[in-house]
């Protein structure tokens, strides 16, 4: 087993140190690496640096060689965070992000200080007394901490995206990179978590055997997302850009949003602007003659609906229509349902039964 996870070790130090060249002498493959996704790569570089030099036996298997993997403990987590935020928020390197790594970087001067610095005499000692193994312990227990938490900031990220986007378009973005980021990472983590509090109860060796490979998972897979961000850059442009536009607050007055609402239902019918399937708030609010945030109120105050679920509603109601014609018998139900403004076969299916109550098929099924 040993020999597996050195083969692992081996592959994620080489794989890294290509990407990590690619990024260095590639300009055109750099402009599809985010800056933190380049730095997480170069935090595993150090990280499986000093596996690597152990188990090659470099330095008769020095175990401050494993204390110096150890430095790229609590850089995982910030830039987890960070890299996130900036795919998700279209945040550009600010040098206030630093603060994130202060706790690493103080970790990895207490690394050098107690673990790389003091004698094999010196080392000994503690671990006679059981220091060292306390020390150990609570040096595992912060890195824990401090990646679960910038993990849980990063999903927290996440989830006000979605709550966003609900409010400004009419379409599902593709999030499926990036939840599975956070999902295999958040995964691993909680294995960890598990694995720690059972070694509190004597098990110790099950999670020191453990670690090493819950540690290579992650590395494999933020390795191989960094290289498929390469290959297929679009993966990573997910927010519109018209999302960053900034709008005048509304003051339009009770009465002007009565009218306002007319005004919209009409322009819903006549000129049926959500049979484009990737139709933005901002351009509705823009055929509609007001702001972003006055349609938004619109939308929420006077409509009760959010701009995601009003278009989808047109859309249900259009696809209806369209699946009585002569025309509709030569198409499928989600070939109807484009020909009504959906783009996804899961949001047509979700906004139907959430406005009908039941399935498409169930529904005509009864009703034709």
């Amino acid at each position: 087993m040993q020999t597996i996870l050195n083969q692992f070790v081996y592959f994620g130090f080489f794989q890294s140190l290509l990407l990590l060249m690619i990024y260095l002498f590639s300009p055109g493959k750099r402009k599809h690496i985010s800056g933190y996704m380049a730095f997480l790569i170069l935090t595993l570089f150090i990280g499986l640096f000093g596996k690597v030099l152990y188990s090659a036996g470099v330095w008769n298997r020095n175990f401050r060689l494993i204390a110096f993997s150890e430095l790229s403990a609590l850089l995982f987590g910030p830039t987890v965070y960070l890299f996130t935020r900036a795919i998700l928020q279209k945040k550009v390197y600010s040098h206030q992000d630093l603060i994130h790594y202060i706790p690493g970087f103080l970790y990895s001067v207490f690394i050098i200080v107690y673990f790389m610095i003091p004698s094999d005499l010196v080392i000994r000692g503690r671990s006679s007394t059981g220091e060292l193994k306390r020390v150990i312990y609570g040096c595992h227990a912060l890195g824990l901490v401090v990646n679960t938490t910038y993990w849980g900031l990063a999903l927290k990220i996440f989830k006000t995206f979605q709550n966003k986007v609900r409010n400004e378009l009419s379409y599902n973005l593709r999030t499926r990179f990036i939840i599975n980021f956070l999902l295999i990472i958040g995964i691993c983590l909680c294995i960890w978590i598990l694995l720690y509090s059972i070694s509190l109860l004597g098990y110790e060796m099950l999670e020191r055997d453990a670690r090493p490979y819950i540690w290579i998972v992650l590395t494999l897979v933020i390795l191989f997302i960094t290289y498929y961000g390469m290959v297929s850059p679009q993966v990573l442009r997910i927010v519109p850009e018209t999302l960053a536009r900034k709008y005048a607050q509304s003051k339009l007055s009770v009465t002007d949003m009565e009218h306002l609402k007319i005004k919209l239902e009409n322009l819903m019918h006549e000129k049926k602007p959500f049979l484009n399937s990737k139709l933005l708030k901002a351009e509705l609010a823009e055929m509609l003659g007001v702001s972003n945030p006055e349609l938004a109120r619109l939308l929420n105050e006077n409509i009760g609906m959010n701009f995601f679920e009003y278009v989808n509603y047109y859309r249900i109601k259009e696809f209806v229509s369209l699946a009585k014609t002569e025309r509709a018998k030569q198409l499928t139900f989600f070939g109807i349902a484009q020909e009504a403004g959906f783009n996804s076969k899961t949001t047509f299916n979700k906004s139907f039964k959430k406005l009908m109550g039941t399935s498409p098929s169930t529904y005509f099924d009864q009703n034709l």
